[in-house]
C-alpha cells in the first residue's frame, strides 16, 4: 500500500502511525500557486501541438514506454476539461514541452519536461509563459502545478512567474513498495 499524505490528511496523527508502522517517507512534493500576471509573462517560441502528438514528444522527452504513451493519451482525452499543449523546438526537433488543464477560472500546468540536454536555455521559461498565457487565454486567473520540493532550479524558475507554495504533499510506502 503506497499512502499519499497532505498537511489534510485524517485522522491527523495518520502521518506519525505510518512512519511507526515502517512506511518511509518519500517523493516529497511542493503544490504552487499563482494569479497569472499577463504583463509578467515574456515572449515565447513555444506553440501549440496537437495532443496525440504531443503525449509522444513528452514520451521521447522521458523515455517512456510506448504503453505508458497510450495511457497517458487515454487519461487526457477523457478529461472534461480545456487542453492546451505546446513545445519548444530547435532545429525541428522538440527540446521542450508543457500542458495547461483549464477549469473554470483556475489552470494546472502539467508536463513541463525539458531535454536534459538543453537545460539553463530558458526553454522551461518559454513554455511556462506560453502556457499561462493560452491559459488565461481560456479564462483562467489562477494557475497551480506540483513541483518536487528538492528542484530547486524548477522552482526558481515558477517563483518568477509569482508561483508561491501553497503546501507539500508526500508519500508513505514500505520498502520495495515505494516509486
Amino acid at each position: 500500500a503506497i499512502f499519499r499524505i497532505t498537511p489534510f490528511s485524517e485522522p491527523a496523527d495518520l502521518d506519525s502511525h505510518l512512519a511507526a508502522s515502517g512506511y518511509g517517507r518519500f517523493d516529497e512534493t511542493a503544490v504552487e500557486a499563482t494569479l497569472i500576471d499577463e504583463s509578467a509573462l515574456p515572449a515565447s517560441a513555444a506553440r501549440p501541438l496537437e495532443l496525440t502528438r504531443w503525449v509522444h514528444a513528452v514520451g521521447d522527452l522521458r523515455g517512456s514506454a510506448a504503453e505508458h504513451r497510450g495511457a497517458h493519451l487515454a487519461r487526457l482525452e477523457a478529461l472534461p476539461l480545456a487542453l492546451h499543449a505546446v513545445v519548444l523546438e530547435e532545429q525541428g526537433r522538440v527540446v521542450a514541452t508543457g500542458l495547461a488543464m483549464v477549469e473554470g477560472d483556475c489552470a494546472g500546468l502539467f508536463d513541463v519536461v525539458t531535454d536534459p540536454a538543453h537545460l539553463r536555455r530558458g526553454h522551461a521559461r518559454q513554455v511556462v509563459s506560453a502556457l499561462l498565457r493560452a491559459a488565461q487565454a481560456l479564462g483562467a486567473r489562477h494557475a497551480y502545478l506540483q513541483v518536487v520540493r528538492d528542484n530547486v532550479p524548477a522552482r526558481r524558475l515558477y517563483s518568477q512567474f509569482g508561483f508561491r507554495e501553497q503546501y507539500l504533499y508526500w508519500y508513505r510506502g514500505r520498502v520495495g513498495e515505494q516509486h
